[in-house]
């Protein structure tokens, strides 16, 4: 197994000190990007989103033109794949209190695209719906911090290679989104997502589909509903960064299937133009 390249603060490495705070607490936050022709895609809003999660935490933001030149550093290496950018508050003491001054660490590090992504965005991908839930704290919401333990147990319910990807519903049964995407459905012509505003993640792509779907004077609504409610959807796809749009054609256990909609092949093509 190829060991990706990484840059830590700037250096080729792969050690983080043991008392680094992401290590000891998940103090963090981290950022996944495509890479196409040799650079990262869309780098302007996922470098937003990383300094309103800096800002939202307390962690010094790494210089935006700094990151930059890392990226291109590894990117340069490969025409397409997945850089993950991870900045976390430093080393500390033992105990939740913050450093002060806190001096943050950064790692770059550069991955192979998912093998089968080509698959699942022609033929679309089979859900199921997990167990675990998404605790509810909306001081956390729409970040990408690295507390990641409810989707690793999400993740962790299910080993069937047929089925792609599990939906995650916050405390009170509301659907909220995938473990590594967001969710939109079509229902009597209206485009729908969850609300993140309790928990779950701002998608750079979510954003973007609402922002295109707009722009074609047709609107996404934001609901609060139970998983139930896509049983009377007449299309279903999920979005992150990596993966793009991606059809849902089955929900497994609900012997509930869906064709590959219109909605979803109409905003695929715009996100490759």
């Amino acid at each position: 197994m190829n060991t990706p390249p990484v840059l830590i603060n700037g250096r080729p490495g792969h050690w983080i000190d043991v008392f680094d705070r992401g290590f000891q607490y998940g103090d963090g936050l981290f950022e996944t990007l495509l890479v196409a022709e040799g650079r990262p895609f869309l780098w302007p809003e996922h470098v937003a989103r990383l300094e309103r999660g800096c800002g939202r935490l307390a962690i010094p933001m790494p210089d935006p033109a700094l990151l930059w030149r890392e990226a291109l550093r590894l990117c340069r290496e490969k025409a397409a794949g997945v850089l993950k950018i991870l900045v976390t508050r430093g080393t500390g003491g033992r105990g939740y209190r913050p450093p002060a001054p806190a001096l943050a660490t950064r790692v770059l590090s550069l991955h192979p695209l998912p093998a089968d992504i080509g698959t699942w965005r022609r033929q679309g991908i089979r859900i199921r719906l997990c167990r675990t839930p998404l605790g509810i704290n909306p001081f956390l919401a729409g970040i990408k911090h690295c507390n990641r333990l409810e989707q690793i147990l999400a993740r962790s319910e299910w080993d069937d290679p047929e089925i792609q990807e599990g939906l995650m519903c916050d405390s009170e049964g509301c659907l909220v989104e995938g473990t590594v995407s967001n969710l939109f459905w079509l229902r009597q012509g209206k485009l729908c997502t969850p609300k993140i505003d309790r928990c779950g993640i701002a998608g750079i792509v979510r954003s973007w589909v609402m922002e295109k779907v707009g722009a074609w004077g047709e609107g996404v609504t934001e609901v609060r509903v139970s998983p139930e409610a896509l049983l009377e959807a007449e299309e279903v796809f999920v979005t992150n960064s990596v993966l793009g749009i991606v059809p849902v054609t089955e929900w497994a256990c609900h012997d509930r299937h869906w064709p590959v909609g219109g909605t979803a092949r109409r905003l695929q093509r715009a996100f490759r133009q």
